[in-house]
């Protein structure tokens, strides 16, 4: 796994053999998505495994990417029957490929002979797990982003000590814990790279000599860190970008090569997701068919894509701040895949951008008292808590004036607000900006930490507004400079 330091829209999706929603699934539907006909004491071939655990995933919102790395540690090769055709079933009563523990509302025969009733009921505990009130939560808690369910995969196995992300006497990682293994299958098998979430042993107390569950000390972590949305949510039309990749003549690896992509090439999805043609790949990804931008059509395995706003050049100049803040759920675009380049930000806009980067709570706010931010507008609780935070202040004692562009100089104050930048080492050249006005000391000292410089040598143009993606370079730049 990689580490850096450095901080989806929901769309809907189609598979090979038809569309995809987020709504319940029934077996049958599942079963037939995938072309699947059960034969008793039979393991379903690879690629319709793959489609299985996808679509029972797909349909409870949970990254497919975490659904088929539990199935594989807990059965290994996905496997519901052993070689003599019974059910898998563990000496801890394991059932079958996601290694269920019988419950009273579940059929204990369906989980062990039913593989598509294995891997519902296997998705479905993942997803009470995820909404469980007593485990932490990670940054925005966007159900499509992979590390976000660290904590819910550690209590699909069990909040033990034995399952703790950092070694109590060492202050090591435990490496050896469940979800580590877990998160270790999504890169060895989905190809794709993740971030490992910097714990440290005081947030977490436990007895290692006792079975005592693990008590989590932090309960709120807010990692500035760029986290992986899953890869199974392009659709048809979609624009992405890619980390590099061969693009294949058909949804296998075994298939000629017909071109390759770098992160320069924009790729357009021109049709549903599609499982390896080979029955029996180990891989986890999927396939999605593409065009680049010279024609050449092809496959691609879904590891190496990234979204792509269709409104931001590659190499544009505030690319890499663009998608920072996208991958950790920070700032999104404004609908149809666009980023909104060159839109004016908003006073709201904002304040929901901050809100969401420093992981501010918008329960139990005081009502901050601005007569044009009464208790009905869409955004007030976002506002109230950003006033309460310490981070806006209306534009006069009784107004906020929400819909008005923000500044540069408004934005110097806020960011130095937040991020409390040392005091200025030098002067700033900028003679637009006033010795002792209300924002000189904000603009000096983001001067000096080289967040923002001027719109000229000598001019800061501290009345000019800021555009979407000049926030998002500004905003980037701070958050960097303080991890």
């Amino acid at each position: 796994m990689k580490y850096f330091m450095k901080v989806f829209l929901g769309v809907a999706l189609a598979c090979t053999f038809a569309m995809i929603g987020h709504s319940e699934a029934s077996a049958e539907s599942i079963a037939s998505k995938c072309q699947y006909t059960p034969v008793a004491g039979e393991n379903p071939d690879m690629s319709t495994t793959n489609c299985l655990l996808t679509e029972a995933a797909l349909a409870k919102d949970v990254p497919p990417e975490i659904v088929k790395a539990v199935a594989e540690g807990e059965s290994g090769n996905w496997r519901q029957f052993d070689s003599n055709g019974d059910p898998i079933v563990t000496k801890d009563n394991g059932i079958g490929i996601m290694q269920l523990t019988n419950k009273a509302d579940y059929d204990e025969e369906k989980l062990k002979n039913d593989i598509v009733y294995n891997i519902e009921k296997g998705v479905e505990v993942l997803a009470k797990m995820y909404e469980r009130n007593d485990l932490p939560t990670i940054n925005s808690g966007d159900r499509d982003v992979i590390e976000n369910w660290y904590f819910a995969v550690m209590a699909y196995n069990g909040t033990k000590p034995v399952n703790s992300p950092i070694v109590q006497s060492t202050g090591e990682r435990n490496t050896d814990a469940y979800q580590e293994k877990i998160f270790k299958i999504v890169e060895d098998l989905g190809l794709i790279d993740l971030e490992t979430l910097p714990f440290t042993k005081d947030d977490f107390e436990y007895d290692s000599n006792s079975n005592d569950n693990i008590k989590f000390v932090t309960m709120e972590y807010n990692f500035a860190l760029p986290l992986t949305k899953t890869k199974h949510h392009f659709k048809e039309g979609d624009e992405v970008r890619t980390t590099g990749a061969r693009i294949r003549k058909g949804p296998s690896t075994s298939t000629d090569q017909v071109a390759y992509a770098d992160h320069k090439n924009t790729l357009t999805i021109t049709g549903p997701m599609a499982y390896d043609q080979v029955k029996d790949s180990k891989n986890h990804f999927v396939w999605y068919p593409v065009e680049l931008e010279d024609g050449t059509k092809g496959y691609v395995y879904s590891g190496a894509l990234l979204f792509k706003f269709k409104d931001v050049p590659a190499d544009y100049w505030a690319e890499d701040h663009i998608y920072y803040l996208y991958d950790a759920s920070i700032l999104y675009g404004v609908g149809k895949g666009m980023f909104g380049l060159g839109q004016d930000l908003t006073r709201w806009q904002a304040v929901l951008l901050l809100n969401r980067a420093n992981n501010i709570s918008t329960e139990n706010r005081p009502d901050p008292g601005f007569k044009d931010v009464p208790k009905s507008y869409k955004y007030y609780d976002a506002i109230a808590a950003a006033v309460d935070e310490g981070i806006f202040q209306g534009t006069s004692k009784d107004t906020f004036r929400p819909n008005e562009t923000l500044t540069r100089a408004q934005m110097a104050v806020v960011l130095q607000r937040i991020y409390n930048f040392p005091k200025a080492s030098k002067d700033h050249p900028f003679t637009d900006v006033r010795d002792g006005i209300w924002y000189d000391d904000a603009i000096a000292r983001l001067y000096t930490a080289e967040i923002t410089a001027g719109v000229s040598k000598t001019k800061f143009g501290p009345e000019r507004t800021i555009t979407r993606e000049q926030f998002a370079v500004f905003m980037g730049r701070a958050i960097l400079e303080n991890n």
